[in-house]
């Protein structure tokens, strides 16, 4: 039996955001909840295990520091690649910006659940990846702008009226439950859970997919790659040390996550 190809999905810089951005974000989250849901019976035992609330609120900046300097880092890459001429970013078949297309798919894979049409082929990028993607553009901007609001109070305080850092508070929270909600019931979901995938999607790990795999997964996108010579994209096979790495990093990052969605959970039920 041949052995499987390789495909390379994503490169060292792409693996090393991800892997900074879910850092940043589960941190961001671990912090964030004990001072959210202060008055809640967990609240003051899960501050205490990184010395207290004042401790807590020193990495909840640290976090939010390496955030946002991932954030700034992605923007300035996608300005500099299309300064080098790597128009394709912005429409076409291997590009994140949502298009027509994506209508398309979502309506077709609803039907599809129901058993009232085919499965859709899909490209390089899903519907759902794209909105995963965005959703931290929103959240940057939502969650971002109103924590540096409450982080730099005096500075802001020279420009917006008082009510507004009320509504700061309140939005930033919020919203920052909302992210948390969405990371492990949607996104977890659909890049690990979906018995095709379970119990992990090492991709974004390990930067390489099986070549059965993407053709039989994303065939618009697998199509492309063979009329652009499919020989360039092949990578050897991920080392079976990063594979485990991989899995253990992966795994603390699911159970993280969902730990804290059950503690928002509890939180939020025993108001």
């Amino acid at each position: 039996m041949a052995e499987p190809r390789y495909l390379r999905r994503f490169g060292a810089v792409e693996r090393a955001q991800h892997l900074a951005l879910f850092v940043s974000f589960l941190g961001l989250a671990a912090t964030g909840l004990p001072l959210f849901f202060s008055d809640a019976v967990w609240a003051r035992p899960m501050a205490q295990i990184v010395g207290g609330f004042a401790v807590t609120g020193i990495l909840h900046r640290t976090f939010a520091t390496l955030l946002i300097g991932v954030f700034v880092f992605h923007v300035a890459r996608i300005f500099s690649r299309l300064l080098r001429g790597e128009g394709g970013m912005l429409w076409g078949p291997r590009s994140l910006v949502p298009q027509p297309r994506d209508i398309r798919d979502l309506w077709a894979h609803l039907r599809w659940f129901v058993w009232r049409g085919p499965k859709p082929a899909f490209g390089r990028y899903t519907y759902w990846e794209k909105f995963d993607y965005w959703a931290v553009f929103w959240g940057m901007v939502i969650i971002g702008g109103s924590g540096l609001m409450l982080w730099f109070p005096e500075f802001f305080a020279l420009f917006l009226p008082g009510w507004v850092f009320n509504v700061a508070l309140l939005v930033h929270g919020e919203e920052a439950l909302l992210a948390v909600g969405f990371i492990v019931t949607i996104h977890f979901f659909n890049s690990h859970m979906r018995p095709h995938k379970f119990p992990m999607d090492l991709t974004m790990f390990t930067g390489v997919v099986r070549e059965d795999e993407y053709a039989r997964e994303r065939p618009l996108d697998y199509a492309v790659l063979q009329s652009s010579g499919l020989e360039a994209h092949l990578a050897p096979p991920p080392d079976p040390g990063l594979v485990r790495r991989a899995r253990l990093v992966g795994g603390v990052a699911i159970a993280v996550g969902v730990s804290l969605f059950v503690l928002i959970v509890v939180a939020s039920l025993t108001r």
